[in-house]
Parts: C-alpha cells; sequence; structure tokens
C-alpha cells in the first residue's frame, strides 16, 4: 500500500515567508495547501517552477475573515486530508500613531491578520489532529515580540499575541501528539521589511529562513528564533532595563504608516 506524501498548509503563500516555505516543503516531498487572497499570484508561481498538479492546491481566503479562512481549512480537509503541518504565515506590518485616529483602524485590520487570523488558521485542524495524535501547528511571531519599538505599536504588540497564544495553546495540546511551534524571524528581505526606513542586522533571504524552519517544524522544536544570531540580540533586548532601552531607541526611524511613501 502506498502512503501519501506529508501534507502542509501555508497561508500568505503568495509571496514572501510563504512562498519561500512553499518551495522548501514542496523540495522536502511534502504537498502543498497554498492560501492566499492573491491566488492568481500562487498560480503564476507554481507554473513558473512548473510543479507536479498533483502534489498542490490553491485556496483563496482572507485570515482576516474568519468564516473564509475556516472554509478553506475545511475544504483542504475534504480535497487533500488533514495536514502533517499547518503554518500559520499570513502577517501585516505597517507603524502606527496613536494620535491620528485612522490608525486605530490599522491597529485593529493588524490583530485581526496576526492574531485572529492565526487562531482562525489552526482551527479546523485541531480536533482531526488530536483524534489522529499527531501533526504541527506553527505560528510565525517575530523578534519584534520580545520589545515595543517607537511607531511599531501594532506589529510588536500582535507578535508578542502571537508567542503568548502559541504557548498558551502548547500547554492545551501537550501529551496530545500534537506539537506547536513557535518561530521568530529576524530580518528576512521580504515585501514586509524592503521600505524599513532602518537598519536591518542579520538580514536573510527567505530561502534560508525556510531551510532552517523546515527543521525546526519537523523536530517539533517549541520556540525558535531564526536566525540563532537574532535570537542572541532578542535576548540582550528583553534584559535592558527600560530606561536603557528607551535611550537606545530614540530617535530611530519609525515604521512607515499607511499611505505614507
Amino acid at each position: 500500500m502506498t502512503t501519501a506524501a506529508p501534507l502542509v498548509f501555508i497561508t500568505g503563500a503568495s509571496s514572501g515567508i510563504g512562498q519561500a516555505l512553499a518551495a522548501c516543503f514542496y523540495d522536502a516531498g511534502y504537498r502543498l495547501a497554498l492560501v492566499a487572497r492573491r491566488t492568481g499570484e500562487i498560480d503564476t508561481w507554481a507554473a513558473g517552477r512548473q510543479l507536479d498538479a498533483g502534489r498542490y492546491q490553491v485556496y483563496g481566503a482572507d485570515v482576516a475573515d474568519t468564516d473564509s479562512i475556516v472554509a478553506a481549512g475545511a475544504d483542504c480537509i475534504a480535497r487533500q486530508g488533514v495536514p502533517d503541518v499547518v503554518i500559520a504565515n499570513a502577517g501585516i506590518s505597517i507603524g502606527i500613531d496613536t494620535a491620528e485616529r485612522s490608525d486605530l483602524d490599522v491597529l485593529a485590520r493588524t490583530f485581526a491578520v496576526n492574531n485572529v487570523g492565526l487562531a482562525a488558521t489552526f482551527h479546523p485542524f485541531v480536533q482531526a489532529m488530536v483524534q489522529r495524535g499527531s501533526g504541527r501547528l506553527v505560528g510565525i511571531g517575530s523578534v519584534a515580540a520580545i520589545r515595543g519599538l517607537p511607531g511599531h505599536g501594532a506589529y510588536c504588540a500582535s507578535k508578542a499575541g502571537v508567542v503568548a497564544y502559541c504557548e498558551s495553546l502548547r500547554g492545551e495540546l501537550h501529551n496530545s501528539g500534537v506539537k506547536v511551534v513557535t518561530l521568530c524571524p529576524g530580518y528576512i528581505d521580504t515585501p514586509l521589511t524592503q521600505g524599513n526606513r532602518y537598519g536591518m542586522p542579520f538580514l536573510m533571504q527567505p530561502e534560508d529562513f525556510a531551510a532552517q524552519a523546515l527543521r525546526a517544524i519537523e523536530a517539533g522544536t517549541s520556540y525558535r528564533v531564526i536566525p540563532w544570531q537574532m535570537g542572541v540580540v532578542a535576548k540582550v533586548m528583553r534584559l535592558l532595563p527600560n530606561a536603557v532601552l528607551d535611550r537606545a531607541v530614540q530617535g530611530r526611524a519609525r515604521k512607515k504608516r499607511s499611505g505614507e511613501a
């Protein structure tokens, strides 16, 4: 009897880290369930890479719309089966100024995508994975979760929420056979970071991040900062007294706000 290749479900698969993860998992022999709002970009990418049509499916969904992403998960189970790995990768990063009323809507959208969207991505698969006794639920956090940075409150707060949520879920699923993996990228060269107006130490290519992420996911690692150098930086930042951190970030260029050139 032939055993089907393992299946990975990836949100935000139309570009950046999500696309790099898709390529890495495909090359490792996985079948792909690829999710994005811009499905045409996935189709173009898959055609350019000459992916085997029998090894991937594309699902259109907006993770900020709970019913949309839950339906995509149910569709995946019906068409491809219960995934072995689910990666809640979709995320947005936009600067905010709390003094501006319009930026409160940006804050709400950020939480809808980065936090509620992550939980909604996991939702369709939790019970089925527990019943099977195996699986990986992967939350993509960020080193921005470690300390809040000026002008970056929405993203830092949302990614801190990702880390805490995944930690809670990991405790809930302990001894179920389902592993919860939290990955915190440093600076990765993607459309999300390419407009940044500040230095980005240890900048990685998305393909290099994906290769390290695959190893951590398959190992069931509970928490990993990639690259490791940013893990060291994150630990130092966590230990800095507030007064020292405040001086260190004074005058730092801020993340671009919505609509800002």
